[in-house]
């Protein structure tokens, strides 16, 4: 059993070339879908929701076959990069009334999970229009929150899957390389925050990242059927000063090297950020240090 590849934390041997190459010659009728499906069912190769890790067994599968392992069968159609040829959200109309209050003058407050909703398109066109990085899909897991007052909507978070190494992060939480690959689905990352700009209550941020506090596991367990034990965000500190997240009980745990995932200059290339982060449960090292 020769290693031959780890491609996305799997390692795929002589053996699985062998049963790669019989699986295309047995099936001639399968086409790419079809055949990264079924590797993924005889693999169980699948997230912890149960959704097959189609997408990327297709990616392995294209890696093989440009390496010279397998030959796939032709491409049926050619569908859109969604990516590639992504159109922004489109423009939505709010109410934009300037809203002064103490938070207590504004409740209730109330936090809805919008993704797969009918309110994700209003979601995403706020944070299109009035956050200052736009909108972008989200990577891996993810979550979308709009915050409403009296039905208006005064601001928004995403939630996705954390960053696969942090160096701040992972010493302060102590896990070995072999459990932050195993425990890694348990950690989310604040990539958007926005409150809407014609909103003013003072200690509204800090109070809307205390109620996700409350919610986000439930709805993390709901959709994607495991818990989530750590939160944590990255802050620009050159424009920002994470006040709403100190003032949260976020910790912070220090630094980025400024230098991005795919570097290999080792040399700063980008704004060094602060990194903060947020236990959700007491026990949070025992459960995430766990490697069995």
């Amino acid at each position: 059993m020769t290693l031959i590849i780890k491609y996305r934390n799997r390692l795929v041997t002589q053996d699985d070339i062998a049963y790669i190459r019989k699986l295309i010659s047995n099936h001639p009728e399968y086409g790419r879908c079809a055949l990264s499906r079924q590797i993924c069912r005889d693999w169980n190769w699948a997230q912890a929701n149960g959704q097959l890790k189609d997408m990327v067994c297709r990616g392995l599968l294209l890696l093989l076959e440009k390496q010279d392992y397998i030959k796939l069968p032709p491409r049926k159609k050619t569908p859109k990069n969604p990516f590639i040829d992504r159109k922004p959200p489109e423009p939505v109309v709010v109410d934009q009334g300037r809203i002064e209050a103490s938070i207590k003058e504004i409740m209730p407050i109330t936090l809805e999970q919008v993704r797969r909703t009918a309110n994700e398109k209003l979601f995403n066109g706020l944070i299109e229009q009035y956050h200052y990085l736009g909108y972008s899909r989200p990577v891996g897991e993810h979550l979308k929150y709009l915050v409403f007052c009296n039905h208006r909507p005064i601001a928004c978070l995403v939630f996705s899957s954390a960053a696969y190494y942090l160096g701040c992060r992972d010493a302060y939480i102590g896990w070995s390389p072999q459990a932050r690959q195993k425990n890694l689905r348990f950690l989310v990352y604040n990539t958007r925050f926005l409150i809407l700009p014609w909103v003013n209550v003072a200690c509204l941020a800090s109070y809307v990242l205390s109620k996700c506090t409350k919610v986000l596991t439930r709805d993390w367990q709901k959709i994607y059927n495991h818990p989530i034990y750590w939160m944590e965000t990255i802050i620009d500190s050159t424009r920002f000063k994470g006040t709403c997240y100190r003032a949260a009980n976020w910790i912070l745990l220090g630094k980025t090297t400024g230098r991005g995932i795919n570097d290999q200059t080792n040399s700063v290339n980008r704004s060094i950020k602060d990194v903060y982060g947020y236990p959700l449960v007491h026990d949070f090292k025992a459960r995430l240090c766990r490697e069995s």
